[in-house]
């Protein structure tokens, strides 16, 4: 009898354990009136899809209370009144917005309260409890309002669609339009980017110097090397465009002309190349890496441009000086040739500084080899 009272005793005990558990969680899912201190209800005009018991209440973002229950209206249909409890310092007014909102990665719906800047409360409703009014969409979600939207864009296309045939069916006979006379088209298209200035331009006119080729006879140096280095100049002329001397100083000539190369450079290919035409291809180079060159010519540019005026002119004008293995300069002189221009065009001006640069080529070679034999022979 003893160990039968015993297992009694434990299994009465053990129920009331779990039916103690029961009450509490009970109590704990139903007591949110007690936990929070004032209790409101929300008047929703629409569907509150996914909201339940228990869902969360914020305010400004801040979970302030909870939903309590939920009751549908017997007089309309649509209407569904919600009783939710939140703290007592929240300051809920009578112009606060509510709204259901969805959170998280699943969407679980809470009831989110806003703002507010009445200083008046809730109006009381049935049974005393203050009430607050949703707006109509607050329970609407993104699906319901994109199908929303889509109602709306069918019904648009659907009162427009005849005038939308038309549209398109006009579109069709101006695209065959278009594809019959496209070269008309294209011609067209051409016409107006060259009357607004937006054609693509045409490649620019490039002018080269002519080396000197004839000369009187001379007689050449013997057993003396020479190098011809790139002649120093202004930074107005130590590049490839054609220049006129006015009253603004240096201009370029023409924006479509230039010269083939920096004119430093086409100076000195053009003198190496006269030398070599001379019959010095042996005696003259360019500055090499381990060349132990006897002379040096070092030229300095003073004037490679057109002088604008009534009568145009080409000027050439440089220094020349010729520098032996040890640095002293062996001999020095100024070249200065000048040639009349047909115009102030690129091809003219070119034309002009290509004779003067001839003249004075001739007179460089055989001032040189002159130079280089007086200097060895002395």
């Amino acid at each position: 009898m003893e160990i039968r009272a015993r297992y009694t005793l434990i299994g009465s005990f053990t129920i009331a354990v779990i039916a103690a558990a029961f009450v509490f969680v009970y109590w704990l899912n139903g007591s949110s009136a007690l936990r929070y201190g004032t209790t409101y209800q929300i008047r929703f005009e629409n569907t509150v899809s996914g909201l339940l018991r228990g869902s969360a209440v914020l305010f400004n973002g801040v979970r302030v209370g909870e939903v309590t229950a939920l009751a549908l209206s017997s007089e309309q249909p649509r209407q569904v009144t919600a009783t939710i409890a939140v703290d007592t310092d929240v300051p809920i007014r009578a112009d606060t917005k509510v709204s259901i909102e969805f959170q998280g990665l699943m969407g679980a719906p809470a009831v989110s309260l806003t703002g507010g800047t009445s200083p008046v409360p809730p109006s009381a409703g049935q049974g005393g409890v203050l009430t607050l009014v949703a707006d109509p969409d607050a329970g609407q979600n993104m699906t319901g309002a994109v199908r929303d939207v889509l109602r709306h864009v069918d019904a648009v296309v659907t009162d427009n669609s005849a005038p939308l045939r038309s549209l398109i069916a006009n579109l069709s006979t101006f695209a065959d339009a278009l594809g019959r006379n496209s070269n008309h088209v294209d011609g067209i298209v051409a016409g107006l980017e060259r009357l607004t200035g937006g054609a693509a331009k045409a490649p620019p006119a490039v002018y080269d110097l002519t080396a000197a080729r004839a000369f009187p006879a001379f007689e050449k140096p013997a057993n003396a090397q020479l190098t011809v280095r790139e002649p120093t100049t202004l930074d107005a002329l130590a590049s490839d465009r054609i220049v006129t001397r006015g009253t603004r100083g240096l201009t370029p000539i023409a924006d479509d002309a230039k010269w083939s190369d920096l004119l430093p450079l086409v100076f000195q290919a053009r003198v190496l190349q006269s030398f070599e035409n001379a019959g010095l291809l042996r005696q003259s180079s360019r500055p090499l890496d381990g060349l132990n060159a006897d002379f040096q010519l070092v030229t300095e540019f003073r004037k490679f441009d057109l002088l604008a005026g009534p009568t145009p002119t080409a000027e050439v004008e440089f220094s020349a000086r010729l520098v032996a293995a040890d640095g002293k300069v062996a001999a020095a002189k100024v070249f200065q040739a000048e040639e009349p221009a047909k115009g102030t065009d690129a091809a003219a001006a070119t034309a002009a500084l290509d004779a003067a640069f001839g003249k004075l080529a001739v007179e460089l070679v055989l001032w040189t080899s002159n130079a280089m034999r007086g200097a060895t022979q002395g």
